[in-house]
């Protein structure tokens, strides 16, 4: 269709024109949007594995003051060994026994 069919066409014929159109446009978008939405679900089933379970990590530090204070020494350190350690003590002060250890297990 061209330019000139388009002008030479009264206002209900364009209008006509106009919903025919638009109930196409219509059709294929929904069309379009369940082919999307499916190919979005085939990505997100490919796209979860699951993580390999990590072992329980024993805490290595304690605090002597509570021994209920307890860290692994990974991640950031906690606030009463920051505290020790800027009143000058080693972190070996801190270390659990290798029986204590023992203990803890259960």
């Amino acid at each position: 269709m061209e330019a000139n069919d388009l002008k030479s066409m009264d206002v209900e014929e364009l209008w006509k024109l106009h919903e025919e159109i638009t109930a196409q446009l219509g059709t294929r978008i929904v069309a379009e949007k369940a082919k999307l939405e499916e190919r979005l679900r085939a990505l997100q089933s490919q796209g979860h594995r699951m993580r390999r379970p990590y072992p329980r990590v024993l805490p290595k530090y304690q605090n002597p003051k509570n021994p209920a204070e307890t860290w692994s020494g990974r991640g950031m350190r906690p606030r009463w060994l920051s505290a020790q350690m800027r009143a000058g003590k080693k972190l070996n002060n801190f270390l659990i026994t290798s029986s204590e250890r023992r203990h803890r297990t259960g």
